[in-house]
């Protein structure tokens, strides 16, 4: 079965509003999806992106507020506000305990998903393990195999090789979905996404 490769970070918003249609979309075209969690930050800082506090009021009031409010409505997934109390904590644990959740075969679709609907939808610190561990065991998974991978040198290795990788493909943000090699940018690109499993668009990527 083909898979999705799926870059992204567990406190994006815009990977939040499209967690739920993805994996409708993957599930339909009997795909899998490879999830990729990357430093976004790091990624950003490299490819010399602004960071949030860099960017213009105007931007910042429209790209992290009115989009995201508007995609909030139209993808059915609610948040909580224009930014999450504890967006900016350390983002590198709950990362690597989704790496070492799908390294382990468990649930690691519906554990992203509750990740990120945690964050952006009740307020919750991804940071916390005991947060962390809650949500999995909503899910009916043992999370201290989990954290103890994620504390390692296997599971670390496996997050700095996502992040260069996305960084070596220029992945712009979270969430980037590849689709045999064609990169799709933004989860309001997931209509394209689903086409794409369907049929391919003309052309290369990168390109030649």
């Amino acid at each position: 079965m083909s898979e999705i490769e799926y870059f992204y970070a567990a406190h994006s918003a815009f990977a939040y509003l499209g967690s739920a249609r993805l994996s409708v979309i993957v599930g339909r075209a009997g795909r899998r999806i490879r999830h990729k969690p990357f430093d976004l930050r790091r990624s950003m800082q490299h490819l010399g992106a602004p960071g949030f506090t860099e960017r213009t009021d105007a931007h910042k009031a429209y790209y992290f507020g009115r989009e995201i409010e508007r995609w909030s409505e139209y993808r059915d997934a609610p948040v909580v506000g224009y930014r999450p109390t504890y967006h900016d904590n350390d983002i590198g644990l709950p990362n690597r305990v989704l790496i070492a959740a799908q390294e382990a075969g468990v649930n690691v679709d519906g554990l992203a998903h509750a990740m990120l609907e945690a964050h952006w939808r009740d307020d919750c610190d991804l940071a916390d393990a005991d947060t962390l561990a809650g949500l999995a065991r909503g899910l009916d998974i043992d999370p201290d195999p989990l954290f103890t991978a994620a504390g390692g040198p296997e599971i670390a290795a496996l997050y700095e090789a996502n992040t260069e990788e996305a960084i070596r493909r220029s992945v712009f943000g979270s969430p980037t979905y590849f689709v045999d090699g064609d990169m799709f940018y933004g989860q309001d690109h997931l209509e394209m996404v689903e086409r794409a499993l369907q049929r391919h668009f003309v052309g290369t990527w990168p390109p030649v």
